[in-house]
């Protein structure tokens, strides 16, 4: 079972104040990034891996989507998302994405935000994405980016110009990755660029497009902090579609 980190009081009381949380998508620097790599969801049949405050799911609705199926880990998540939402064509229910068996084409998207890093075996989830996607469905999803989970953060250090840097430790160290972020010991998952994408490729899948989130700069004017995520990129935002039978 993954570690359940969402419903530790002091976590869930820090993770509650973030900006993405009290605004919802926009709070997200990276949302329309995300908005522009996601399919038309006229009629879409959708499942929201890691679903939170259920801010996607409610979206997608306004968008089109027939139904979502919002799936997270947390009780205190779902018991937000299902308080914030009164729309019969959302379902949220609690799921562990370690076991998770959706049924098979029953999906048009796959959807998840910020997840997927929590997850130890990714190739049995993809796989099983892969076998819940329709022919021709996407998978659109965003996690830390690996360079960002490798660096040793909180620690940077202090180039000549005064600018902060992160050093990348053992990037080619995969497995776990433990932080202190509102609660010690918050356990994720490091994989490098290429086993994320590999993987992916591995389990039917075909790269549609691949970001790797960087600030505008109107948004560093609008929130001057991010001016940081300009030294190493902290998401990776990945665009994938199911084109074969596995």
């Amino acid at each position: 079972m993954a570690q359940n980190i969402y419903d530790n009081p002091e976590f869930f009381a820090g993770y509650s104040q973030l900006p993405r949380q009290v605004k919802g998508l926009d709070g997200a620097p990276e949302w329309p990034a995300i908005r522009a790599m996601l399919p038309a969801l006229t009629g879409k049949r959708v499942a929201d891996l890691g679903c939170g405050f259920g801010w996607a799911s409610r979206w997608m609705r306004t968008q089109g989507a027939a139904s979502v199926l919002g799936l997270d880990l947390s009780e205190n998540m779902v018991a937000r998302a299902t308080a914030d939402t009164s729309d019969p064509a959302i379902d949220y229910r609690i799921a562990d994405l370690e076991t998770l068996e959706l049924p098979e084409a029953a999906f048009d998207l796959v959807y998840s935000a910020l997840t997927f890093h929590y997850v130890e075996d990714f190739g049995r989830l993809t796989r099983m994405i892969h076998n819940a996607l329709v022919p021709g469905g996407d998978l659109v999803f965003t996690i830390e980016h690996p360079i960002f989970m490798a660096a040793a953060h909180p620690h940077w250090i202090a180039a000549e110009d005064g600018r902060k840097t992160w050093p990348v430790n053992g990037y080619s160290m995969e497995g776990e990755r433990r932080t202190d972020w509102f609660a010690r010991g918050v356990l994720k998952y490091h994989r490098t660029l290429g086993t994320t994408l590999n993987t992916l490729i591995d389990s039917g899948f075909t790269l549609r497009r691949i970001e790797e989130f960087a600030p505008t700069h109107e948004q560093i004017e609008q929130w001057p902090d991010l001016a940081e995520e300009l030294e190493r990129p902290m998401m990776l935002l990945v665009s994938a579609q199911k084109t074969e039978a596995r």
